[in-house]
């Protein structure tokens, strides 16, 4: 190993969280702390229209959660790939374009990678998902080069990109005695992806491994939908989903996804949303849960929400019922979630990403018992069911827990000092 720091950082730009990798001489850990000392930043942007202030990560979510008046942007990387990314919000009054909201998240995260290290970077390996976009190539290359344009704006010279599986697979592969064929099962915010990948000790000294990526395979599915899962089938018919119409018709359901879907909350609070949901109310019979949406919607209450059935999903995995307080929406107001709620709430879900692993094995051409470890990284490989259904396609396995938030921003880093030296 060289005797000078890395030259370039590696960037795991989350739905959820990020983080910022470097590698350096006789430092064990790699992640560069970010916010209190804490390597991870959450991937969220507060703009407080009472002080005109914009705030990131953790002190985002608090100034929200206290009150401020302003708009609250979460999931960002979700507007990659998607049709809105050439769009714009409204923020103070006026059009802010989501190509400059991305920038600014991504430019706070260069500037304080490089006050934690010291030094400035103008090298980068930012990690990517196996597929921004299902099934559309064209759209997933428009993905990564937007993103690529975006991290050049904010004063990167050389960017480039690596599978998010693939640097977690870099991160484990660190710590190993032996060789193992490894299947990285990386589900974070936003995507499920998954990498077969060969790892030894001796291999980790080639520069080139492609003869040791067996295949990889990915879908947009990650935490974001399993919280929209959660939140349309256990917490939105208490504000009128699936609720009736006086003639007999469902209550049209666009509100509800709206506030189900993180990057998708403030368009609940348009005119138009507002107008919507006035012409609902008068001609609906499920006056009392159309009263609630209406708090909801008045008092801008839609992250509010979404946090708190976010908790709830955590909370799932490891007791057998959640319970949500919900007094914003009406007095005294509590909801139960159980476990098995949740179960039935995601199961689609579940097969979809499972089926991806098991078509993944039968493409590479690898039987279920010849994978010696599942590699589990990202923060929705903590969702129980999910983990399980997982392990039940490989059942000779064994399971490893990497950090679940950590382990690609490591590998990102020893891909930047390979890279770039």
């Amino acid at each position: 190993m060289s005797t000078s720091p890395a030259r370039a950082c590696g960037i795991d730009f989350g739905t959820s969280n990020s983080t910022v990798g470097w590698l350096r001489p006789g430092v064990e850990a790699s992640l560069l702390p970010l916010e209190d000392g804490k390597p991870t930043l959450p991937s969220a942007i507060f703009f407080n229209a009472d002080e005109e202030t914009t705030h990131f990560g953790r002190n985002a979510l608090q100034e929200y959660l206290e009150g401020y008046e302003g708009r609250l942007m979460r999931a960002l990387k979700s507007l990659l790939g998607s049709k809105l990314m050439d769009g714009s919000t409204e923020v103070a009054g006026r059009a802010l374009p989501f190509r400059d909201l991305l920038a600014s998240f991504i430019g706070e995260l260069k500037t304080r990678a490089e006050a934690a290290a010291g030094r400035s970077f103008d090298q980068a390996v930012f990690g990517r998902p196996v597929f921004f976009v299902d099934d559309n190539p064209a759209a997933d290359q428009r993905a990564q080069d937007t993103l690529e344009a975006i991290a050049r704006q904010v004063g990167f010279r050389e960017v480039s990109f690596q599978f998010e599986p693939i640097g977690a697979a870099l991160h484990y592969e660190s710590g190993l005695t032996r060789e193992e064929l490894v299947l990285i099962a990386d589900i974070g915010g936003g995507t499920a992806d998954f990498s077969l990948v060969r790892l030894s000790p001796e291999r980790a000294r080639r520069d080139d491994r492609r003869e040791d990526l067996l295949g990889n395979a990915g879908l947009h599915v990650g935490g974001t939908d399993f919280d929209r899962a959660l939140s349309l089938e256990c917490v939105m018919p208490l504000l009128g989903y699936r609720g009736l119409m006086k003639s007999g018709a469902e209550i049209p359901s666009n509100l509800f996804f709206q506030l189900a879907t993180w990057h998708t909350i403030n368009f609940a609070y348009t005119r138009q949303a507002f107008a919507d949901f006035q012409h609902i109310y008068r001609d609906s019979t499920a006056r009392r849960e159309l009263d609630r949406l209406g708090r909801l919607i008045g008092q801008r209450e839609g992250h509010w929400l979404a946090l708190q059935v976010e908790q709830a999903k955590i909370d799932l995995s490891t007791q057998t019922v959640a319970g949500l307080q919900l007094d914003r929406l009406e007095a005294g107001l509590e909801h139960p979630i159980t476990a098995e709620a949740f179960v039935q709430a995601t199961r689609s879900l579940v097969e979809r990403v499972a089926g991806t692993v098991s078509e993944l094995l039968q493409r590479s051409g690898i039987k279920p018992d010849d994978v010696d470890t599942l590699y589990f990284t990202g923060g929705a490989s903590g969702v129980t069911q999910l983990r399980e259904r997982i392990a039940a396609v490989l059942p000779q396995a064994r399971r490893v827990e990497g950090d679940l938030f950590g382990s690609i921003g490591a590998g990102l880093a020893v891909e930047a000092r390979r890279r770039y030296g």
